[in-house]
């Protein structure tokens, strides 16, 4: 597609030419993330305005259309659990869009480096089912996220999450039926519903599927997405490893008079922090989204209200 015929949906948002963006980011001399198809960056804006400038790698077609999915969706969405947009670039082979720069980085790297307490955590899954519930439910058209892991919860000075990265999400008219068709895969092995593998139809349970993993990671500090090692017992091998993992466990301890199966799979840093009891439920709230069954899993408005009511 050529800047001439590009225009986003969104309307509102400012325009940048590359060269301002280039000025903003020191000639994109910060970078502060990246994925398998983007570079972020941190810049300052003309205005002051501290923003995270995320530059598209790809330009071909896919490259194109995970441009046009994020401008589009981002623009049509207004939650304080969803990252903010401030503008976009589309100049010549450039395709950068700037949002809101997000001073704690994301959900995954905090993890990584065991900075998180249990009631940060506990709010950050609230807030992400809560951004997830609003795009599922609640704004014009239902978008599916279709990548939700911990590497797009971004976290803000006070690490309130806000659910970003919407280059594989995809906008449906609330007329339509609610199941569709995809031409490919999308998500993150490890996050990802058994309905991608299996050429089932696709809902809005393909997110809640990812969700539960996801909680299941802030609960264990255990990644789902861990490459096998022989001598790592933190890694699996099979593709939904960590919710049987913790599966497993549930059943090993289960009915044990001296212990209880939420100390064996709690991550070690929290273990002094949580509410057994609380934590418990939680657990089978996460197992409950992550259930390989698509019927059996809630709906992401009935997980804010079971986390809420806790």
């Amino acid at each position: 597609m050529t800047e001439q015929n590009f225009q986003p949906v969104a309307t509102g948002f400012r325009k940048f030419t590359y060269s301002e963006l280039k000025k903003a980011s020191h000639n994109f001399s910060e970078e502060i993330g990246r994925g398998g198809a983007c570079v972020v960056y941190k810049g300052r804006l003309s205005d002051n305005r501290i923003a995270a400038i995320k530059t598209l790698k790809n330009t071909n077609n896919q490259g194109e259309a995970e441009f046009q999915a994020e401008v589009s969706t981002i623009g049509r969405v207004n939650h304080m659990n969803l990252i903010e947009m401030w503008g976009y670039c589309a100049e010549g082979k450039h395709r950068l869009i700037v949002y809101e720069y997000m001073e704690n980085g994301s959900l995954a790297n905090n993890l990584g480096i065991g900075k998180l307490d249990w009631a940060t955590r506990f709010n950050i899954a609230t807030g992400t089912a809560k951004g997830l519930a609003y795009l599922h439910e609640d704004c014009l058209e239902w978008v599916l996220h279709c990548d939700v892991k911990p590497h797009n919860i971004l976290l803000d000075a006070n690490y309130i999450p806000k659910v970003a990265d919407f280059g594989l999400s995809k906008l449906f008219d609330r007329c339509e039926s609610d199941q569709w068709n995809f031409s490919m895969m999308r998500g993150t092995r490890g996050y990802m519903a058994p309905e991608w593998v299996l050429n089932y139809p696709i809902t809005s349970k393909v997110d809640v599927f990812s969700y539960g993993v996801v909680m299941l990671e802030m609960i264990t500090g255990r990644s789902p997405s861990c490459m096998h090692q022989a001598d790592d017992e933190n890694c699996n091998k099979t593709e939904h490893g960590l919710v049987n993992w913790v599966i497993d466990k549930i059943h090993e301890f289960d009915g044990s008079l001296t212990e209880s199966w939420v100390d064996k799979i709690v991550d070690p840093s929290i273990s002094s922090e949580y509410d057994r009891s609380t934590m418990e439920n939680l657990v089978k709230i996460a197992l409950q989204c992550a259930e390989e069954d698509s019927e059996a899993r809630p709906s992401m408005s009935q997980v804010v209200d079971m986390l809420i009511h806790l």
